[in-house]
């Protein structure tokens, strides 16, 4: 019986907690819109999400060599034939909901991420410049997000500040990859914001943005645009904060324990810590007033 070497292994679940973190997000982009979570379209988004981005791994580029030096021995045909059939399964899912666009866009898109397109003699790759793949990862996943609420929703207005909040979130969530990766991005070429500002530019940039972000969300739910959802945004922006202040290069090489997976954590946990906690806190009422609802 064959078995999968380690690296294939590691490649087929590095993209995992991505995927399960993908369909919290969904979840949670329904309690922002104040409509009941629907499950189908929560676990499609994260199946597509992990194919998607499990494909992108399996996919060698000039910077894995330094960034993900474990995966280079990884079976990726075996890999690439696993991403399609589980875009597949998520993307019938989606299908059956009467949700079209969603899975057609990350598809695309993804392709033109890590292949590229050709004009005469030049290839041209959304992955590349300054700000560019983070743009394109925010507005591909926030978008996507939204499309699957705005399928549910009879006020379309409400996706904005869904696509806003994701969009933005997932964009300032790449930049800080970025730094991990920064080394390799530096010697295949490639010029992330980290590499034209450095990373203490990069994280006071970061920290600006999530600041904002929240204070608008914040007001949207002071308007009443929004559901009060003061728990998972009140959390979303401390840890988004905390980890911006303390994330460094050097991290993950010096720290070992739970420390190590402080980036895990702290972004792919994200979505779950938060509805925990949320979960928790509603809970206290009910278990201090008997009958409390």
């Amino acid at each position: 019986m064959t078995r999968l070497s380690d690296p294939t292994v590691r490649l087929l679940t590095a993209s995992a907690p991505v995927g399960i973190s993908g369909s919290l997000r969904v979840y949670i982009a329904f309690l922002l819109a104040g409509i009941s979570p629907f499950l189908i379209p929560c676990i499609a988004s994260g199946l597509i999400i992990y194919a998607t981005y499990t494909l992108d791994r399996a996919i060698p580029c000039a910077e894995d060599v330094i960034n993900q030096g474990s995966l280079l021995m990884a079976n990726r045909r075996l890999t690439a034939v696993w991403c399609g059939l589980t875009y597949l399964f998520g993307t019938a899912l989606l299908f059956q909901e009467g949700i079209f666009l969603v899975p057609i866009l990350p598809l695309v898109i993804g392709y033109l991420y890590t292949k590229g397109f050709t004009l005469g003699y030049r290839t041209f790759k959304l992955k590349g410049g300054a700000g560019m793949k983070n743009t394109v990862i925010g507005l591909t996943w926030g978008g996507s997000i939204a499309l699957v609420v705005a399928h549910w929703t009879i006020n379309p207005l409400i996706v904005v500040p869904i696509f806003l909040f994701y969009g933005l979130k997932l964009f300032i969530n790449s930049t800080l990859f970025d730094i991990k990766d920064l080394k390799g991005d530096l010697a295949a070429g490639i010029r992330t914001i980290p590499a034209y500002v450095g990373e203490r530019g990069a994280k006071h940039l970061l920290a600006g943005l999530s600041v904002f972000l929240h204070v608008a969300m914040a007001y949207l739910i002071f308007t009443g645009f929004l559901q009060p959802e003061v728990v998972i945004l009140g959390y979303s922006c401390l840890i988004g904060v905390v980890f911006i202040s303390l994330y460094s290069t050097e991290w993950e090489d010096r720290t070992t324990g739970l420390q190590k997976y402080f980036r895990q954590i702290a972004i792919q946990g994200e979505s779950g810590v938060a509805l925990g906690l949320r979960f928790l806190i509603r809970l206290v009422p009910a278990v201090i007033v008997p009958g409390y609802a």
